[in-house]
Order: structure tokens, then sequence, then C-alpha cells
């Protein structure tokens, strides 16, 4: 070693003249003394009380879990022309997987089964819409006058209980024209008509993509989705799954029959009250019907409204009173006995599914609500083991080589 290394050395091991070595000395024997792992454990007491710290723990935790559902919230709407023909696509494959598969139990392929339930839905919706326009086209005249008198004695009302006169009520109406067809708002509504048409058509196309692939390849489809979860939670994502297709077509089914019972019902009643527009009645009400409470409501004041215009105040009390009935009807029997204990769902969470639909995606938000609620519950109720209909689990489907792979294993055990 060179002198002027010993030097440094030596001057190193002299004590520093201003430190207090003793002290130092001290310290660090005691610090060699104590074990490594008691120094690195050791709590250090910053005052917090175990219920601040029980509080903060469920405070971070319930943050991170609202971030997570706000992100996926706002991915869900900035994606929603596709996210909503996808959903339209479950719901319909869930109301129409059982025409496939009676199909193809008789000998039918796969495909050609989906092929030809997917262009006999087409088909029935087609006549259906064709139905309401031929009818309308063939009243539009003697409607159009039941129109006029029904506006004229709404004007009689108006002016005999609330004192308007004949140019308030002009007024009135010509502020209504001005503001439809004035310029720049009329161009915006055309815009935005043009553009919602576009995207109506293009969500059209996308469910019905969908729903042919639903029904040909749904078991595969979601045997790939429950690959993507770890291993360990495969079997409780595949069960889950399953519990919530299970009460999703429990809820569809039930509601296309209770659908069908209004409106063959409220229709029955306006044709022996003699309304005209009652084939287009009926199919309003069954398409109102899939809307949970705004629907129902909606179609009965139109059924109500054409028998004011058409027969007069009293016909009107007498369909307000057949709708009222259809509907009470539909709401304490109907849905009870069909739904059952499979899409058991409190009114309360009903209501507040409802809104919260109508605020995220309006009408489409109140649509699809009660049945993400009742696979919600569902979904819930299998993981905390409160399954109201155990069933046992079914296998997951495997891809072809792992049944290979599976086969001569097996035979190779045999062996």
């Amino acid at each position: 070693m060179s002198e002027s290394g010993r030097d440094e050395t030596e001057a190193q091991d002299q004590p520093s003249p201003v430190a207090d070595n003793d002290v130092l000395e001290s310290s660090s024997e005691s610090a060699a003394e104590v074990p490594v792992a008691t120094r690195s454990t050791a709590k250090v007491d910053h005052g917090v009380t175990p219920a601040m710290e029980i509080a903060s723990a469920w405070a971070w935790r319930f943050l991170v879990i609202v971030a997570a559902v706000g992100v996926i919230g706002y991915g869900m709407r900035y994606l929603s022309e596709v996210v909503v023909p996808v959903t339209v696509g479950v719901l319909l494959t869930a109301l129409l997987i059982p025409v496939t598969t009676g199909l193809q139990k008789l000998r039918l392929p796969r495909g050609a089964a989906a092929g030809i339930t997917v262009l006999a839905t087409i088909v029935v919706v087609a006549g259906l819409l064709t139905v309401v326009g031929t009818q309308i086209a063939g009243q539009f005249e003697d409607l159009s006058d039941q129109v006029g008198e029904g506006v004229q004695k709404l004007r009689d009302l108006g002016r005999i209980n609330f004192g308007l006169t004949d140019a308030d009520i002009t007024n009135l109406f010509k502020q209504l024209q001005d503001q439809i067809t004035s310029g720049g708002a009329l161009g915006q509504q055309a815009a935005a008509v043009g553009t919602t048409a576009t995207h109506a058509v293009a969500g059209l196309f996308i469910s019905l993509f969908c729903l042919f692939f639903f029904l040909y390849q749904g078991e595969q489809i979601w045997s790939w989705l429950v690959r993507l979860f770890p291993r360990r939670a495969r079997d409780k994502a595949d069960s889950s799954g399953r519990k919530a297709w299970v009460s999703l077509t429990a809820f569809v089914r039930a509601t296309v029959i209770v659908a069908a019972v209004d409106a063959v019902g409220i229709s029955l009643g306006a044709a022996i009250l003699g309304l005209p527009l009652v084939s287009a009645i009926g199919i309003l009400v069954f398409v109102g019907a899939f809307i949970p409470v705004v629907g129902a409501l909606i179609s009965g004041v139109v059924a109500v409204l054409v028998a004011l215009v058409a027969k007069g105040p009293l016909i009107a009390i007498i369909m307000l009173a057949v709708v009222i009935g259809v509907q009470q009807l539909e709401a304490h029997v109907l849905q009870p006995f069909l739904l059952g204990r499979a899409v058991s769902v409190h009114p309360l969470a009903i209501i507040l599914a409802i809104a919260t639909g109508v605020v995220i995606a309006g009408i489409v938000g109140a649509l699809v609500a009660v049945p993400t609620a009742a696979v919600l519950n569902a979904i819930v109720n299998h993981l905390a083991g409160h399954d109201v209909d155990p069933e046992p689990p079914r296998p997951l489907p495997r891809r072809r080589h792992q049944q290979v792979e599976d086969t001569t294993a097996q035979a190779a055990h045999t062996d």
C-alpha cells in the first residue's frame, strides 16, 4: 500500500474532533447487537387509531373500485355505437336460441340453423312494419280528419275552461311552427336525424352479425372468454356466466310472453270499441312492453288518445280502463308466475336501475337496465353461495387438441 493510502486509512480511524465519539461507538455497538429482522420490522407509531386505519383502508379500496367502474362506464359510453348493438344481439340470442336448437334437432347444421333463424327474424320484423305502414296509409285520410276534429275539441275545451281566445291559440301554434321551421333549428334537426339514422342502420347490421355468430358459435365464444381469466378463477367465471345466462333467458322469454298478452288484450279491447289502427296499437304495445314502466305508459297513452280522437271522451275512458286492467293483470299475475325466482330483483332495485339506465343511456339504458340488474343479482348470489336454484356445474368446453391429448393420456394410463 502507498504512503498516501496508509495516511488516509489512519485519518479515517482517528476520532472526529467535532463528533460525540462515545455516543457514536455505543450506538454502533447497540445497533450491531440488534438482529436485522427486528430492526426492519419495527413498527412506527404514527398516532393513527385502529378505527382510522380500518376506515382509510376501506376508503381507498372504495375509491379504486369507483374509479374502475367509472373508467369502464366511460369506455362503454364512448363505444356505445358498438356496445348497444352487441347488447341487443345478446338479448335476441337469449330469445331465439331455442329456435336454432330446435332446427338443429331436425338434423340441420348449426350454421344453417342459425342463418335460418336470423332470416326468419328479419322477415317477421319486416312483416310487422309492413302491416303497420299499410294500415296507417289505408286509414290516413280518416285519421287526419279525426285528428282535426280532436284538435278543434281541444280548442273548445281550452276556450271554455281556461279562457283562451282563438287568437291566443293561433299565436301558440304559430310560435311552435316558427320554432320548428326556423332555419338553424331545422338544419340541426335534419343533420341530427340523418346521423341517428346512419348509426341505427350500422347498429342494425352489427346486431344481426352478432346474433348469427352468437347462435352459431356461442359456446366457443364463451369458452374463449372464460380462458382469459386466471386458471383458478375459470370455474367460478364459467358457472357465474351460466347462472347469468339462465336468468337472462328467463327474463327475455317472460318479457316476450307478457308483451304478447298486453298487445293481444289491448288490441282486442280497441277492436271491440271500434277504434282505428288496431294492429298498429297492438304492435306499439308489444314493442313498448320491452321498456319497463315508460314503455307501457306511452303505449297506453297512445291508445287512449286514438280513442279520444276517434270516438270521443266516453270511449276514451273505457279504453283507459281496458289498458289499466290489462297492465294490472300482467303486473300482478303474469310476471310473478312467469319470472318466478329466476329473476328475483327487488322492485326498488328495478326502479333505481331504470333511473340509472335513463341517465346514462336514455331509452336504450332503460331497455337494458332490468336485465342487467337481474344478471348482476344472479352473479352476486352465485358467488356468495346463495343460489336460488342451484344446479350441478357443467364442464367447460375444451379445444379439440386438448381432448385428443386427454384421450391419449387416458389410453397410456390404461396400458
